[in-house]
């Protein structure tokens, strides 16, 4: 009489994992072929574009200039200077948090000047040339 309880539930455990098998097995196979039509229809390609979008627009451009502590009539030169000052000073005193904030606040307003054509590219300032004699 013991051994109907004991073969019911090997029955029954092999009826869940033959079970769990084919769901898992449809849903990689769902998986993937979601996949293969998003590439297809470039909705992956947009997606990325997307994501890459908000993650250097993620900061409002209120929001970047109040942390650089410009107006919205500053200038590209003023905005740098104000960058260079407060990047340089949580440098030393150590938050990286701070910095990182200062740092995407730069980029914020960079995209927008960018994109209103106020953007000048500053040469970066190389300071190993400067003080070495050219070889000849």
């Amino acid at each position: 009489m013991v051994a109907a309880p004991v073969q019911a539930t090997r029955v029954l455990a092999q009826v869940l994992v033959a079970g769990a098998t084919v769901l898992f097995r449809a849903g990689t196979q769902a998986w993937q072929q979601a996949l293969h039509n998003a590439q297809k229809s470039g909705v992956a390609q947009e997606a990325v574009k997307g994501a890459v979008g908000k993650v250097s627009s993620a900061m409002s451009l209120q929001e970047a200039q109040m942390i650089l502590g410009v107006k919205a009539t500053a200038g590209w030169d003023d905005v740098m200077k104000r960058y260079k000052h407060m990047f340089e000073v949580n440098e030393k005193q150590g938050s990286f948090y701070l910095q990182s904030k200062v740092y995407r606040a730069r980029e914020r307003l960079e995209e927008e000047y960018k994109a209103e054509g106020k953007y000048t590219e500053q040469p970066p300032v190389d300071s190993s040339t400067t003080d070495k004699d050219p070889k000849v």
